[in-house]
């Protein structure tokens, strides 16, 4: 009776909203449609799941037998990708073979080589470059995940309420303590009534269920694999705990590759409170979550029989909360182990990372190199990988350095060195002073925010094979026998990932239709995406090409249109005195060699 009366309820208010307001109400009328197909699905795979599954059985068999089908179309989207990637310029070409040479390291390394499972890899492959095409590549995709990266934003902005409370009006005085951590506070509380409603583990299971179909994994690693794009690398396998002790060696490295690939909703949380922008670090946290699995059974093969399959139902834990008080209290009680392990962690590492470079310092010095560091041995040791994902040459001793401090320290360091880089950018600074660059491109911060974006460093190492090793004791041997190959598998993974979002050529801006504004100075046209607030066009990227207007004209911004190297700019120009539309040429160039063009119009 009472969900009887909660589903007449939500359609009155959805029909009522509609009624008045329909413009208004279309987003709450699309989250109502999705609930209720989603609703219906659940029913019908309820009632008609199992026999679907076994009608399935002769197409599942055959794609699980079909090599050289997946050897064919892996040839043709190699050969269709590196076509389409070598006419947008070289970098973006450098990241394609990047690409390909991380997968094939991962194939000659591989722990039983030529016993790879092609459907996983391809699959896996193929789903990362799905979730690339859709995000970058697409004005819907792009659209969708620019409104969800600032409504993101917004969300977290309501900590501010409880922070300012508890520390006063100058909390922000000491930023990442009073800014950043309770950020993480909230976020848990909310991921605990998420589980409490029984939301994430609904949300977990059908993306899971995905990744089972298509790439032929097991439940376990599916499940934890879609977990992972949620939760830390000690929180996925809760949702398997029952199932670890079951596990494969080869199952025991996916499901830690996975953890070290990706990072929690509330880590997440406090990277975009750095400045790092919010669209990137939400698609690398889907797109990692296939290639972790693809790179994890593909360096380590499965030789052994699952004993967990496909028709076992995985019941996941929503918890013991009794209502969502008590749900919103516990969240916020785990959230303080939390906030403790990533203060004390970060004055530990950079404890240690100061005491480092100044040991290096000292003994550089004795060989006339005083600025020996920890930074400058990882810019040169990691400049190749970097520039193997397709940063540029100028750049790529500076992401060199951020990879080496997400490997060794952790990837709070480096988003923290990043976020640095970020203001410098926009503050307008000087490029370089004294010889060193003191920021790095737009195109250069992207590819290192997809890169950093996992917890594959040997400090979250360390927590998960202890984590894993509390809940499975008697496979305390086989987790840290997985343990360094899965370190570099995760690693890996978010390379992948930051090659493609290097690689395609991408629509980086919507359409902005904002009101005519006066222009009495320059104006620019950015590298990057740009966002109409408050009907006032926000510009702060990298600047790719100067326009001077005049000062009696109005500049009406149309679109931008981005395409990797290839910029496509129109405007509308409004003269002032006689009110008639002009439209400038169409402006195509390169910004690899015309940054500083001025056109007059």
């Amino acid at each position: 009776r009472d969900t009887g009366l909660y589903k007449s309820g939500s359609t009155a208010i959805v029909i009522a909203a509609c009624v008045l307001n329909f413009h208004r109400a279309v987003g709450l009328l699309v989250i109502f449609l999705l609930t209720v197909f989603f609703l219906v699905w659940d029913w019908l795979m309820e009632r008609y799941g199992d026999r679907m599954w076994e009608e399935l059985y002769p197409i599942r068999d055959l794609l699980s037998r079909c090599w050289i089908m997946y050897a064919l179309l892996l040839a043709a989207v190699v050969c269709w990708l590196a076509l389409d990637t070598a006419r947008q310029g070289t970098r973006q070409l450098v990241s394609f073979f990047g690409l390909l040479l991380l997968i094939f390291l991962m194939m000659l390394f591989s722990k039983h080589p030529f016993r790879w499972s092609w459907r996983t890899l391809l699959w896996g492959i193929g789903l990362q470059f799905i979730f690339g095409l859709l995000i970058l590549r697409t004005t819907f995709g792009l659209g969708g995940l620019q409104w969800l990266g600032k409504q993101a934003e917004i969300f977290m902005s309501y900590t501010n309420s409880g922070s300012e409370f508890v520390f006063g009006a100058s909390y922000t005085d000491h930023f990442f303590v009073f800014k950043v951590m309770p950020i993480l506070v909230f976020l848990s509380a909310v991921i605990s009534i998420l589980y409490y409603t029984g939301f994430m583990p609904w949300l977990i299971c059908k993306i899971g269920f995905i990744m089972q179909v298509t790439m032929g994994t097991s439940p376990t690693e599916s499940m934890t694999a879609a977990g992972n794009i949620f939760l830390g690398q000690t929180e996925a396998p809760l949702l398997i705990a029952p199932y670890i002790a079951e596990l494969t060696r080869s199952e025991i490295h996916a499901v830690m590759t996975g953890g070290l690939a990706g990072i929690s909703g509330t880590i997440l949380g406090a990277y975009i409170s750095f400045g790092v922008e919010a669209t990137h670090l939400l698609a690398a946290s889907v797109m990692s979550a296939p290639a972790s699995l693809a790179i994890a059974k593909t360096f380590w093969p499965e030789m052994e029989t699952s004993r967990v399959t496909a028709r076992q139902d995985l019941k996941m834990d929503a918890g013991a909360c009794t209502n969502v008080l008590e749900a919103v209290s516990h969240g916020a009680s785990c959230a303080v182990s939390l906030v403790a392990n990533v203060v004390v962690n970060l004055i530990a590492f950079l404890a240690l990372l100061a005491f480092f470079d100044a040991t290096l310092s000292w003994l550089g010095g004795m060989l006339d190199c005083p600025q020996l560091s920890f930074s400058l041995i990882c810019s040169y040791v990691f400049m190749p990988l970097s520039f193997m994902m397709g940063v540029s040459w100028e750049d790529s001793f500076l992401v060199a350095e951020l990879i080496g401090k997400k490997t060794f320290l952790n990837e709070f360091v480096a988003y923290q060195r990043l976020s640095e880089l970020i203001k410098r950018r926009k503050a307008g600074g000087p490029e370089y002073v004294n010889n060193l660059k003191q920021f790095i491109s737009v195109h250069s911060e992207t590819i290192a925010t997809y890169a950093l974006c996992g917890f594959s460093n040997f400090s979250s190492l360390g927590m998960l094979v202890g984590s894993l090793s509390a809940m499975a004791p008697e496979r305390r041997a086989d987790i840290s026998s997985c343990g360094l190959r899965a370190l570099i598998a995760g690693s890996v993974s978010c390379f992948m990932t930051a090659c493609i979002a290097g690689e395609p050529s991408t629509l980086l801006c919507l359409h902005h239709f904002i009101h005519p504004r006066k222009i009495t100075n320059s104006y620019f046209c950015y590298l990057g995406i740009a966002t109409g607030e408050n009907n006032v066009l926000h510009a702060d990227r990298f600047p790719l090409c100067h326009y001077t207007v005049h000062p009696e004209m109005y500049l009406l911004p149309v679109y931008y249109y981005l395409d990797s190297d290839v910029c496509n700019v129109s405007y509308n120009v409004l003269l002032s005195d006689i009110h008639n539309i002009f439209i400038l040429s169409l402006v195509r160039f390169s910004a690899l060699w015309v940054p500083r063009y001025v056109v007059h119009p």
